[in-house]
């Protein structure tokens, strides 16, 4: 049996359609970056779970480590674990006598998959700062000189600007140039001056803090 009749069979349909979910995914993020936008910026924060909460659903979290890494990293992981569980156990128990019902697999996919998950997960998060760089509000970073990632930035589509905040953390955003701010080509220091909705306006860095890029502007 070639690969493709294989994963397109009823009995591991539900696991091959957890793995091309993750190609969709990044091809997404990839095609999304592109054009100046980002899952992350949607699904890609942490999870904030209370420490101290006595919900039974909250504690399960707080076990699988859903608070340990972003958000959108941690479905990826689970994705992936879950159909290779799925894979394992119908090819297992196909080589033994026949594929379990779905009723069965899924619910095993899922247990067997739980541990892995945390596991992995847990190990990200040692690898992800975890200082205040989640918990900075990004309208903070009105004010500060970032640098065009990808542009230029211009009244059209958004490009992609680095920039630090007062902790240091490297932040990606996105941003448009000012309604009277001429293009800002790749590689141009700017002035992040505003914030509407997910997208900063940006215009062209004073010469005076140019040599202080991702600081706050003077007078900001």
């Amino acid at each position: 049996m070639v690969m493709m009749d294989h994963i397109m069979l009823p009995e591991v349909r539900p696991f091959a359609v957890a793995g091309a979910m993750i190609v969709v995914v990044g091809a997404v993020e990839l095609l999304a970056m592109l054009v100046g936008f980002s899952l992350s910026e949607l699904v890609g924060r942490t999870v904030d779970l209370d420490a101290h909460s006595d919900s039974a659903l909250a504690n399960a979290l707080a076990w699988m480590n859903l608070r340990g890494v972003p958000l959108l990293v941690y479905l990826m992981i689970a994705l992936a674990f879950f159909s290779i569980a799925g894979f394992l156990i119908q090819d297992v128990a196909a080589a033994i006598g026949s594929p379990l019902p779905l009723i069965l697999a899924v619910p095993a996919a899922l247990f067997l998959a739980a541990p892995f998950v945390r596991w992995t997960s847990g190990a990200l998060a040692h690898l992800i700062p975890r200082d205040e760089s989640y918990a900075v509000d990004l309208s903070s970073l009105v004010g500060r000189i970032g640098r065009v990632a990808v542009g230029p930035l211009d009244q059209g589509p958004p490009g992609r600007v680095r920039v630090k905040d007062e902790h240091d953390n490297l932040h990606i955003v996105t941003a448009i140039a000012a309604p009277d701010s001429p293009p800002l080509p790749q590689g141009a220091e700017v002035l992040l001056v505003d914030r509407i909705n997910s997208r900063f306006i940006a215009v062209a860095a004073p010469d005076e803090t140019k040599s202080r890029v991702h600081e706050p502007a003077r007078g900001a």
